[in-house]
């Protein structure tokens, strides 16, 4: 075709205009000609929209039988492959190259619906050089997950990448997290519904009172954690060692996280050391009850204390989705995990990673309120 020699010699010739103009005309006459699809995409490609000259040289890849189209829409990609690699590594020597961006840091891929999650892969493999079922596998349909820990100005080069291709992502430093204030309630001084007076343990372990606003409180996360116990496993089907020792989950417990961001602190609640009986009588409203009746167990009361927490909150934003972030990050971010400190007191028999999980949880969102808020 005529016309095709005359496109790529405006190509050669940086005459992208009368290149512009002539393809969209040919494109127009010839809708399924191979060649001016693929021109199209060579088109793309020198005015730097890498983006559209790749999705023209995928469907090339897809639907052509020509194997001289084929072999440069093949071609084609390589070179947008080689372009945007040399592009993010000197976005990462830029990023590193400022003291600050060289701080441990996270980045958080957040949940993708199921309708996205195909697009999103692919965009994900694009931008991490890994295969498409690789990507895949990398996102989810609920709660957060770490994609990868690194100096927090490579993250960012990434995460930007990412929020571009419509991937729902976040960063943060190590350092941001560990400068939240942690006070852990021991019981209610007072209450109204406008405001609390709490006794609390700092970060020091030193006790004090701490009185806060409701209106103050912006999120709460609340989760469960595992309490394990050793047990004898008898499998009589075993040919050797059919008695083993397994961990199980004995029981759960309660924890609860209130986001104060203009003191930068987070007030935390847990069943297994909330002192019940100090502090204000009643937590709730109750009606006389008879004796029998007032023995309720510390799982009522923890249920009673949520209730009168809620009641004052009114409609803020809960976050309930921890335990998948958490049966993940427990399990493969252990060294992560053993650096913090998480300032939970659960009485433990067996040591879990649980704990520090539930902490980095609750202080990601956090950080993530002022991103919310923009």
């Amino acid at each position: 075709m005529k016309e095709i020699k005359e496109v790529a010699t405006f190509l050669e010739q940086k005459n992208y205009q009368q290149a512009g103009k002539l393809l969209k005309k040919l494109q127009k006459e010839h809708p399924q000609n191979l060649w001016v699809q693929l021109y199209i995409g060579r088109w793309y490609e020198e005015i730097n929209r890498l983006e559209s000259a790749e999705k023209f040289y995928r469907k090339l890849l897809k639907d052509a039988t020509n194997p001289q189209v084929v072999a440069q829409a093949r071609q084609g990609l390589q070179r947008i492959e080689t372009i945007e690699k040399k592009r993010q590594q000197q976005a990462i020597a830029t990023a590193k190259s400022d003291p600050k961006n060289t701080e441990p840091g996270l980045l958080i891929i957040e949940a993708i619906s199921k309708e996205n999650k195909q697009e999103a892969a692919k965009n994900l493999a694009r931008i991490m050089k890994i295969d498409s079922y690789t990507a895949r596998m990398q996102l989810q349909s609920k709660g957060w997950r770490i994609y990868r820990l690194g100096a927090i100005g490579e993250l960012k080069v990434y995460g930007e990448e990412m929020l571009k291709a419509g991937i729902p992502v976040f960063w943060a430093k190590i350092s941001d997290i560990e400068k939240i204030n942690i006070f852990r309630i021991q019981y209610f001084q007072s209450i109204s519904s406008s405001e609390a007076s709490i006794v609390c343990l700092n970060e020091q372990d030193q006790m004090g009172s701490l009185n806060f606003q409701w209106s103050e409180v912006v999120d709460k996360v609340e989760g469960l954690l595992p309490i394990f116990m050793n047990a004898m496993d008898y499998d009589p089907r075993r040919r050797s060692e059919k008695i083993r020792h397994k961990q199980m989950t004995q029981d759960y417990a309660n924890i609860l996280d209130l986001h104060l961001p203009n003191r930068r602190s987070i007030i935390r609640f847990c069943d297994q050391n909330y002192q019940y009986q100090k502090g204000i009588a009643h937590v709730t409203n109750t009606p006389k009850q008879s004796p029998s009746k007032l023995q309720t167990t510390n799982r009522t009361k923890w249920n009673e204390l949520v209730n009168t927490i809620d009641q004052r909150l009114g409609n803020i934003k809960t976050w309930s989705d921890f335990t998948p972030f958490g049966e993940v990050t427990s399990r493969d971010y252990t060294q992560l995990l053993s650096r913090l400190k998480y300032h939970i007191d659960i009485s433990r028999k067996i040591e879990t990673m649980w704990d520090p999980a539930f902490h980095l949880y609750s202080t990601l969102v956090f950080l993530t309120y002022s991103r919310r808020c923009a």
